[in-house]
């Protein structure tokens, strides 16, 4: 029997590269989305067109009741669930005095409530196999200052601590857990800022390794996280950056 793994926000971005590279490895995938169902639906032909299933899923995953029927969906379809990738991200980005409680609200639901439910899930069918293994997306805001990122930066500092909890509660369902945090990458997600053009400025000039973050540095890091050669690295999360993060 095939192989399982859910990449949440799998429509477009490091989702779909992920998604579609995991197609490629033998997994079947499901394919996540919140919003672009068209987005959605190319993705899961793609996988389809790479002789793979695609069970397409609308949920928002920041709403625990939609969590948990699209788990439902899962089991019911395959019986299986293998490798959990917690990509799916949303955030308003402001400056901390125009911050209100339903941005707040809004921002940690996604990017921090959802690790938590959606693993909790995870982990259930997980075990019926014997284990299995969750990578997060993360970013460098949850440990340095980024402008108007402070709604998201503690978001995703919340989900990296949740890494590490949930790594050593689910050890001994032989689940295995990590994250990885990505430097900027000029995505669709990245037009959503205020300030891309200086971010992507400031990683062509300022990253050691030469050049900026591309697509395939994430996909690359989040396949060996999955891998047995990972098996031992548990509850870090690792950056993939270029060393831009080691300068000021």
């Amino acid at each position: 029997m095939s192989k399982v793994a859910l990449v949440t926000g799998s429509s477009r971005g490091v989702g779909k590269a992920i998604a579609l590279k995991l197609a490629e490895q033998g997994y079947d995938i499901v394919v996540n989305y919140a919003r672009s169902k068209t987005a959605a639906l190319e993705t899961a032909e793609e996988i389809q067109a790479l002789g793979r299933k695609a069970l397409v899923v609308k949920a928002n995953v920041g709403d625990i009741e939609k969590i948990k029927s699209m788990f439902e969906e899962i089991d019911q379809t395959f019986g299986r669930l293998d490798v959990f990738i917690n990509n799916a991200a949303s955030g308003v980005q402001r400056p901390i005095m125009e911050l209100e409680e339903k941005h707040w609200d809004w921002t940690m639901d996604i990017n921090s409530k959802a690790l938590l439910f959606c693993a909790q899930e995870a982990a259930r069918l997980m075990e019926k196999t014997g284990g299995g293994s969750i990578v997060s997306i993360s970013s460098l805001g949850a440990i340095r200052y980024l402008k108007n990122y402070t709604a998201v930066g503690v978001s995703k500092a919340a989900l990296e601590a949740l890494t590490r909890y949930l790594s050593v509660e689910l050890a001994e369902k032989n689940i295995v857990v990590n994250a990885v945090s990505g430097g900027a990458i000029d995505t669709e997600a990245l037009k959503h800022f205020p300030n891309r053009d200086e971010i992507l400025e400031d990683a062509k000039e300022n990253t050691p390794a030469g050049r900026i973050v591309e697509i395939e540095d994430m996909v690359h890091t989040v396949m060996f996280l999955i891998s047995e050669g990972a098996y031992m690295i548990r509850g870090q999360t690792i950056i993939v950056d270029g060393g831009r993060s080691l300068l000021v």
